[in-house]
């Protein structure tokens, strides 16, 4: 390993203080980490030399030799080498949390597991939000033992193997790491007659009510986090969290297309062809659509702002109607001679009364004539 200069490995000042050590040091040891640099021997002597470096500099005893006689004083007894113990197996679990994003090697009680929940709502509850009460299956300490885990409620013994810490260190080559003890199980203390209601475990499967704020604008597919509502942690650690995942049931009238509002308005025949209004239903009661003469089924008219506020800001959607123009049924004799007066008349009118009839037919001939060979 080469000897450079200790502050000039950790690229630091000689009046760094220990905060400045360890943030130059978490730096470049997950830059330099083999777990990210697999078979690259550089990064793997940078890394030891960046570890020998910070474990000088932490210990007041050897950085006070080492700024006085340099790498010759930590040969000749200062303390030269990296023990792998105390202040890099600290600075390792803080580096290895950050590289691998969790509990890393230094081990301890694990936060409880987070939780999904998957409640349907009706469009008017998604769209206004609404206040809604849940029952969700959780753990709660064992009544008989008070949580204990023994037969006759008290407290167990602590573990003798981890000294109720749960966790043991152990020699990996290079690496000093910490796991679960296996005599306890990680629990710090050992249970030799558990408790017949929990085995043992000092928990017991249970239920609890939650009121669940809905949000306004929530759509399928968006959740809601209840922070610390999930499985409870071991030994004190947090509580997971509970999802709520939303999804919101069809509607008879509406569809929702982000934050638009669609909906088909059926049209008399009259209406459709001599024009008016009428009443549309929207999801803050009624408005009034005009429908213009000679309106044709398909027709889409747009009632701004009356569509949805979305939950993240934002301008409110608008109200699609799409005209479906409705032909008449169970005809009495007397409107259907009306009827066929009328269409006489249209027929006379040609062009003027049916210009898509008139050109759809036409091209209809055009592709006969050029397409179908007479018999």
């Amino acid at each position: 390993m080469s000897k450079r200069d200790y502050y000039e490995v950790l690229g630091v000042a000689k009046t760094a203080s220990d905060d400045e050590l360890k943030k130059a040091y978490r730096k470049l040891a997950m830059k330099y980490h083999p777990d990210r640099n697999p078979g690259d021997k550089s990064a793997e002597e940078k890394f030891k030399e960046a570890n020998e470096a910070y474990e000088v500099l932490t210990d007041g005893n050897k950085r006070a030799v080492y700024d006085k006689y340099g790498h010759e004083g930590m040969q000749r007894g200062g303390g030269g080498g990296a023990d792998f113990g105390g202040g890099f197996a600290d600075i390792f679990g803080d580096v290895f949390s950050d590289i691998f994003g969790g509990g890393g090697g230094r081990g301890g009680p694990r936060r409880g597991a987070d939780l999904r929940y998957r409640i349907e709502l009706s469009l008017e509850q998604a769209v206004f939000g609404a206040t809604e009460t849940i029952r969700i299956p959780t753990v709660r300490d064992c009544e008989p033992c008070h949580g204990h885990g023994t037969v006759d409620g008290k407290a167990p013994p602590t573990c003798s193997t981890c000294r109720g810490q749960g966790q043991v260190r152990v020699q990996q080559g290079f690496f000093v790491l910490q796991q679960s003890c296996p005599a306890c199980r990680g629990r710090g203390t050992v249970v030799a007659d558990p408790c017949k209601t929990c085995r043992g475990a000092g928990k017991t499967r249970s239920e609890k009510t939650l009121e669940v704020k809905i949000p306004a604008g929530v759509d399928t597919g968006d959740r809601i986090r209840l922070t610390g509502e999930g499985e409870p942690g071991e030994k004190n650690a947090p509580a997971g969290d509970l999802y709520v995942q939303v999804e919101v049931k069809p509607h008879e009238i509406f569809e929702r297309d982000n934050n638009d509002l669609h909906c088909q308005v059926p049209v008399g025949f009259v209406v459709a062809a001599l024009g008016g209004e009428m009443d549309v239903p929207t999801l803050n009661g009624k408005a009034k659509l005009t429908v213009p003469e000679g309106t044709q089924s398909g027709k889409v008219f747009r009632l701004r702002g009356l569509g949805v506020k979305p939950v993240r800001g934002g301008p409110q959607g608008d109200l699609l109607c799409s005209v479906v123009v409705e032909t008449p049924v169970h005809l009495t004799r007397k409107q259907k001679d009306l009827l066929k007066e009328f269409g006489e008349t249209v027929d006379k009118g040609g062009e003027r009364h049916s210009p898509a009839a008139t050109s759809w037919l036409s091209k209809a001939k055009q592709f006969f004539d050029e397409h179908i060979k007479p018999g």
